[in-house]
């Protein structure tokens, strides 16, 4: 009787044992998976210089990296090709309305673009770390800013604090 309390006991320390081993290493994984950063999303509005930084995904457990649709297979470049540069023609920089300046964006993470100047507003875009912007005009307690895209059209309103002026000469 005596062996088979303790074969009892021994058996049940030994399942609490792997029960608790088993919880350990999944907390343990689970706390490693949430350490690591996502991937930057890539928005439809995202100059082209964005788009082909987008790192390609991978096949689970293949390990061959895989192209996002509409994109062509990069061939490593010969020996004998020599590549020549075409003229860029230099836009001419349009007179900005009076009251306005040129900046950049200077908040690391970028910034969400709104159709109004709060934060409730629709989100009608996203403008990134360092973009070229001009900034129209401020809202009345200065705490947004009107701002448009530099070469293109679309405007909207940021949080003022998130942007420095250009001197640009």
């Amino acid at each position: 009787m005596l062996s088979s309390l303790t074969k009892f006991i021994l058996g049940f320390l030994l399942a609490i044992a792997v029960l608790i081993g088993g919880g350990v290493a999944v907390a343990l994984y689970f706390m490693n998976r949430t350490g690591i950063a996502p991937a930057k999303p890539i928005f439809s509005n995202d100059s082209p210089s964005v788009k082909a930084q987008a790192p390609k995904t991978t096949e689970p457990g293949g390990g061959k990296p895989t192209l996002k649709p509409g994109t062509q297979a990069q061939s490593s470049p010969s020996s004998t090709s020599t590549p020549t540069e075409s003229p860029k023609a230099t836009p001419s920089p349009k007179p900005l309305p009076s009251g306005a300046y040129r900046g950049r964006v200077s908040w690391a993470q970028g910034l969400s673009l709104r159709s109004q100047p709060n934060q409730e507003a629709e989100r009608i875009g996203g403008v990134g770390f360092n973009q070229k912007i001009i900034v129209l005009e401020e809202s009345e307690d200065k705490s947004w800013q009107k701002i448009r895209l530099e070469g293109s059209e679309q405007e909207g309103w940021v949080k003022a604090g998130n942007t420095e002026k250009v001197n640009k000469q």
